[in-house]
């Protein structure tokens, strides 16, 4: 198994990308980036409250001249759940074919790009039909139906990562998607609410990022379920019900895909959750490999990832998620969590 890894300048993950990728170049794949200062599926990368980091796009070239240099495939990023009123304009063309012929010249182009936009599907069909064009997993594309409506736009879907523990699933969208000619990938470690409510909603806010930062906000309110679900501890049992697949059992996903996608951008330890993946096996708290993790929200409480039973996969893979009916995840989460008491 190898892995594709998310972008950050060196300043944020305090060492830089192409030491980190050299360093486990065996294992990495890929590595997925935004443009700078443009929306995508998280914060932009070198802008922020209205402060741009001039440099940024000179780091960040240097550092895909680099990638380049070691083989890594390089997948660029047009993910953002929303483009205003530009979503269907020439505008945003221009834009993007604008980075497109930049990097080009610079690296010979990117080797995929990944989107929720059908218009920047059918803008880099239009003009560059031979790069691989990607749904990004925030397209929830969870069935065969999905799939099949998307297929004259993209030749590889990230799928939806609710249905990550259920593998039977998942065989049957490979199964529609090779005999398509199409390529599928997954999200490991995804600390996010399994079907949350919220996620449209969260994703647009991202998208709009830069407008939000600059508006008096509400100032006791939470807009995100997850953190406003995980403040009751009666409600924990659902970080264990969520969408991440442990370390330990990635090798499980083999015949499905060859390349797992980790999510890093915004991970404050990149080098942690690469090696965890990489080695098949993480020691500590569960919590500090996902994003979001909820280290915090939990703290000074954590979860043991060696004290999982050994039925843990097996179990989780094959309940069909019903959740509202079962306890084994309450019970199995009673076992694996650790207090200071505990530990002491």
């Amino acid at each position: 198994m190898k892995f594709s890894i998310g972008y950050q300048l060196a300043e944020s993950m305090g060492e830089s990308i192409v030491e980190l990728v050299q360093d486990y170049r065996h294992d990495v794949a890929e590595v997925y980036f935004p443009w700078v200062g443009g929306a995508s599926g998280r914060a932009a990368l070198g802008r922020q409250r209205g402060y741009i980091d001039w440099g940024a796009q000179r780091y960040l070239e240097e550092d895909l001249i680099g990638l380049r240099e070691q083989g890594v495939h390089l997948n660029l990023l047009f993910n953002a759940n929303c483009y205003g009123a530009r979503a269907v304009s020439q505008q945003l063309e221009h834009e993007v074919m604008s980075i497109i012929e930049h990097l080009g010249d610079l690296i010979d182009g990117p080797d995929s790009v990944t989107t929720t936009s059908m218009t920047i599907a059918h803008i880099l069909k239009t003009h560059v039909p031979t790069l691989q064009v990607r749904a990004s997993i925030n397209m929830r594309l969870g069935t065969v139906q999905a799939l099949r409506y998307a297929a004259d736009l993209f030749d590889f879907f990230y799928l939806q990562r609710d249905f990550n523990r259920d593998l039977g699933h998942l065989a049957e969208l490979k199964a529609w998607a090779e005999a398509h000619g199409k390529g599928i990938g997954l999200l490991a470690n995804s600390g996010c609410l399994r079907f949350c409510p919220g996620q449209t909603f969260h994703d647009n806010l991202v998208a709009h990022d830069a407008e939000i930062d600059e508006q008096r906000n509400l100032p006791d309110w939470t807009p995100h379920v997850c953190w406003r679900h995980y403040r009751d501890e009666g409600n924990w049992p659902a970080l264990l019900q969520s969408t991440w697949i442990r370390p330990e059992d990635v090798h499980h996903y083999a015949h499905l895909t060859p390349v797992i996608k980790l999510a890093t951008r915004m991970h404050s330890h990149p080098r942690l959750v690469l090696h965890a993946y990489a080695a098949g096996r993480h020691h500590g708290n569960l919590l500090d490999l996902l994003e979001p993790a909820f280290s915090r929200i939990v703290a000074p409480a954590w979860i043991d990832n060696d004290a999982f039973p050994e039925d843990w996969f097996s179990r989780t893979s094959s309940c069909g998620a019903g959740c509202d009916r079962c306890t084994y995840c309450a019970e199995t989460l009673a076992h694996v969590l650790r207090t200071p008491a505990s530990d002491g």
